[in-house]
């Protein structure tokens, strides 16, 4: 049964909306606070870095509203607009962009860049959403459901880790394998299959290593860091070293908005990779835990949106969107804490970085269009199928 798209619209999640305008807001707050020092020494404006991030929020912000005003069910139609384009981006960015940290993950337009792995996951998304509810029951068969998305997120990954990018790799598979079990998968087909995409992805690696070697130096030494930072701290273990001290100088209460000590040229990029551990160090133990419990609230709340959705797209979409800011965040806030390896995946709304501020708020744009499709007086039953 398709579910009829007649009548007006609905209002769009007013406490989604506002949780994410204050996610944002907070962010640039924190990107003042902790590149103000570096900015002011390094590019003469200690605003430098602040004045960037608010036009890629602005910007963000006129996107999501956009998508926000357009049907939900627009980028189940139009998705291969945004895939194709993003595809090729992906095919070309090893290629032809300048070598940062090992990586070659950037395309820049004058004093700006955009790294296509941003819109990778949100094209992927609205991909597998498409192809999942077109499939509906059918989805359940390995051949004719599984497999083809399995085909799809394996391009994709493999493309991503030619820059390499081993942290986006694991965001895009893990958010697709959320998807893929929201989307009613069998799981028997599921399990087996991540043990098999898993021996691809390690095939992957170790091709990419064998080809540049040197653009993996820096990760193997991020990880031998995180299994004996002591043992490493002149070395790769310098930032996580730091990052620690600055979580043990916040203390309970935190030395204060703007007092870190660690963003001063201890910690590299403290306004990206490493901003959760500035929020640890100025705002303490009792910030950092309301502002984990704030963006669990965000999350929860997107994950509500989601199921209520009228269907099994929307729902699918809306999950997989929840599922790609969760596991950034536990990756991002992992890493800095030393429970788990140090990736570089910034924290999304709160790191300094264009491509991720844009494209978390086109995504949510598409988070409360499927909101106010849900607030209808008129809306339609859940359906199963195609919507």
């Amino acid at each position: 049964m398709k579910a009829s798209h007649n009548g007006s619209r609905g209002r769009p999640d007013f406490l989604l909306l506002i949780m994410t305008l204050l996610l944002v807001g907070f962010g640039i707050l924190m990107v003042f606070s902790a590149s103000s020092g570096v900015a002011a020494i390094g590019w003469n404006d200690a605003l430098y870095f602040t004045k960037r991030q608010l036009v890629w929020a602005g910007l963000g912000l006129f996107a999501m509203f956009v998508a926000m005003n357009l049907r939900y069910q627009f980028f189940k139609k139009a998705f291969m607009l945004f895939f194709v384009p993003v595809l090729v981006m992906l095919i070309l960015v090893p290629f032809t962009s300048e070598e940062i940290n090992g990586a070659r993950s950037w395309f820049g337009f004058g004093s700006l860049g955009i790294q296509p792995t941003e819109p990778a996951k949100l094209a992927i998304i609205l991909y597998l959403g498409a192809l999942i509810s077109k499939k509906g029951e059918k989805f359940r068969d390995f051949k004719t459901g599984l497999l083809p998305v399995m085909i799809i997120v394996s391009i994709v990954c493999g493309l991503i880790m030619l820059q390499p990018d081993l942290g986006s790799c694991l965001v895009l598979a893990v958010c697709a394998t959320i998807m893929i079990m929201a989307g009613g998968a069998n799981l028997k087909q599921v399990f087996a299959s991540g043990v098999a995409l898993s021996l691809v992805v390690t095939v992957l690696v170790s091709i990419s290593m064998a080809i540049n070697p040197r653009s993996w130096e820096y990760r193997i030494e991020r990880f031998t860091s995180y299994m004996d930072p002591i043992a490493n701290q002149q070395d790769g273990a310098f930032q996580l070293i730091s990052s620690l001290q600055a979580l043990g100088h916040g203390g309970l209460t935190g030395a204060g908005f703007g007092e870190s000590v660690q963003k001063l040229h201890y910690l590299d990029y403290p306004y990206n990779d490493f901003i959760f551990s500035i929020i640890a160090e100025e705002l303490g133990f009792i910030g950092s835990v309301i502002f984990l419990i704030f963006y669990l609230l965000f999350l929860w709340r997107g994950l509500i949106v989601s199921l209520r959705c009228p269907d099994i797209y929307g729902t699918v979409v809306g999950v997989g969107i929840v599922g790609l800011f969760a596991m950034q965040a536990f990756i991002n806030i992992g890493g800095v804490t030393a429970t788990i390896p140090i990736t570089g995946v910034t924290l999304p709304f709160i790191s300094y970085g264009g491509s991720s501020m844009l494209f978390s708020l086109v995504s949510m744009g598409i988070m409360l269009s499927i909101s106010r499709e849900y607030n209808r007086t008129d809306k339609p039953k859940r359906t199963k199928g195609k919507a």
